[in-house]
């Protein structure tokens, strides 16, 4: 979810740079997917590094013990992939401009596959699973999304579905255990962790 500063309408696809301006906008602007990837994008060149996922989960207010696991796992699990015909480097950058490469199976569909939101398919999220709340999800009903989902065999996307949705809702539910849409909607459409951050900078003022 990007930095205002990255999403600007001054971004250009003519550059020509080995950065984020250079990757494939979608009418200039970034595409959903690579807002929710660029707010770990701390200095803003284009590259996600393990330390600054890390920054970034520690300033949405995630712990030290999540933020680490978190910073190993998906650069470890991305890096890769977005990086296509390039030798593996062992500090694990994440390409934001590439992030749709990134894009598992066994997954909602929400982002399509050059990363743009589908408002069916979120709309789908709460016709199919939220019975209890129709604009919010339990842990039950995220488990039973997560089953629904699955593709055979697709053990990556499997991973990859389960923790993503697992920690979004270890962080996200609210005091009665809800997952709210409006909450699921900002991390696909990229505001929510601005939003957790600036709540988390927020709340350590007025202590």
């Amino acid at each position: 979810m990007a930095n205002s500063s990255i999403d600007s309408k001054t971004l250009s696809s003519n550059d020509q740079s080995d950065s984020l301006n250079c990757g494939e906008l979608i009418n200039g602007y970034l595409s959903p997917l690579q807002k929710h990837a660029a707010f770990f994008d701390r200095n803003q060149d284009g590259l996600v590094y393990p330390w600054e996922t890390f920054q970034g989960f520690r300033a949405i207010g995630s712990g030290i013990p999540l933020s680490t696991i978190a910073a190993i796992f998906i650069n470890c699990f991305l890096s890769s992939q977005t990086r296509p015909g390039k030798l593996p480097s062992l500090l694990f950058p994440i390409e934001i401009k590439n992030i749709k490469r990134a894009k598992h199976g066994s997954d909602t569909g929400v982002y399509d596959t050059e990363g743009r939101f589908v408002p069916e398919k979120f709309e789908e999220i709460f016709s199919k699973h939220a019975h209890v709340n129709p604009n919010a999800l339990t842990s039950k009903e995220v488990s039973e999304m997560l089953k629904a989902n699955r593709v055979s065999q697709d053990f990556r996307g499997w991973i990859g579905a389960w923790t993503e949705w697992k920690v979004l809702y270890y962080l996200c539910k609210d005091k009665d255990g809800f997952l709210h849409k409006d909450t699921i909607r900002g991390v696909y459409d990229g505001t929510l962790f601005e939003q957790m951050e600036e709540e988390h900078r927020s709340s350590r003022k007025t202590k």
